[in-house]
């Protein structure tokens, strides 16, 4: 009888404990997923951002909707427009949210009913936690730098400005603190003497929207080991704050390389700019690309030009030779078309 009791016991026991493994499994097999199965949300606004959007979807991931900015004035004619990534999600039939404010009861009611795995943010605004953590895997983020280096808005641009020989792209799951969560991924790339932040957007651009790819499918496999920033921290970080329009500045008394460097910086946009005294007259313009010959040079922003094919203005150490230029009220033009409506 006491046997009989104990076999049953036991038989008792290993039925639970069976359950409990069926029921195990069946949550890790609910949760273990490919990329391909999470059920993702994307946030961004600019043309970087459709880049990494489109990869997504051509690619076949499953996007449960995605959120950009409000439609908004741009423009001489203030014109209401869409913002890059709204465009492409309608074209490919996407739901779109455009909150005004992120922490909106009426907002985080619409995303929360989207039931996201996973969202990705390429070049959007700061989330709120109420945000990020929704989720069940969480939020990450695709930034143009190689973190935790140029933390912050404009991280092409002062990378060149500062004469860096290379960046690139890092995905990373969002925190608390702006662009301080732990690493997943990183892409770097080489800075060539003549690359304009132009240049290095389109480039990270492309690697981006592979890289995106390359740590949904990780995350999906639970194959990803976050990695603290500050493990990575060697030397002096440099920030990557939002530029303004008198940061764009020319200041000719600083080195040639120096101004060469904002120039290239800046360039395609903002750009830099600057107030020259040409053939009696102050001009306003802005400087796409310059040359730099060092050398004995006369007093800063000392103009030489033949009126013709060359305007060259002068650094604390030597020329800058002006090659794309736009007059303010003018298109920008190569040098010589500039030159050639001044009559110099």
């Amino acid at each position: 009888m006491l046997v009989s009791k104990i076999f049953s016991k036991g038989i008792q026991f290993f039925s639970t404990f069976a359950a409990v493994q069926e029921k195990t499994v069946k949550k890790r097999r609910k949760f273990n997923m490919t990329g391909k199965e999470l059920n993702i949300v994307f946030m961004g606004t600019p043309e970087f951002a459709v880049a990494s959007l489109r990869r997504l979807v051509d690619s076949g991931y499953r996007i449960a909707g995605v959120v950009t900015t409000p439609d908004k004035p741009a423009g001489r004619g203030r014109m209401v427009r869409q913002s890059a990534v709204k465009q492409y999600a309608l074209q490919q039939g996407l739901p779109v949210l455009q909150p005004e404010k992120l922490k909106s009861p009426e907002f985080i009611r619409q995303l929360a009913a989207w039931k996201a795995d996973l969202q990705v943010v390429v070049a959007f605004r700061m989330l709120p936690e109420a945000v990020w953590a929704m989720p069940r895997i969480g939020t990450f983020n695709l930034h143009a730098s190689l973190l935790p280096q140029y933390r912050g808005a404009a991280p092409i641009n002062r990378a060149i400005i500062n004469g860096e020989p290379r960046t690139g792209v890092t995905t990373f799951m969002l925190d608390y603190e702006i662009d301080t969560g732990k690493i997943l991924f990183q892409e770097a790339i080489d800075i060539a003497p003549d690359d304009t932040a132009g240049d290095i957007h389109d480039r990270l651009m492309d690697i981006g929207a592979s890289l995106v790819l390359k740590t949904v499918d990780a995350i999906g496999a639970d194959a990803c080991t976050p990695v603290s920033q500050s493990q990575l921290v060697t030397g002096t970080l440099h920030a990557a704050p939002k530029i303004f329009h008198e940061d764009c500045r020319i200041d000719w008394t600083c080195s040639g390389n120096k101004i060469r460097n904002l120039i290239r910086g800046l360039s395609p946009y903002p750009a830099a700019w600057t107030e020259l005294h040409i053939g009696g007259t102050l001009l306003q313009m802005k400087v796409f690309a310059a040359e730099f010959v060092p050398c004995t040079a006369p007093a800063p922003a000392t103009v030489d030009s033949d009126g013709k094919k060359h305007l060259k203005v002068a650094a604390a150490d030597g020329w800058l030779s002006l090659t794309d230029i736009q007059i303010a009220g003018k298109k920008r033009m190569p040098i010589d078309e500039a030159l050639r409506g001044l009559r110099i």
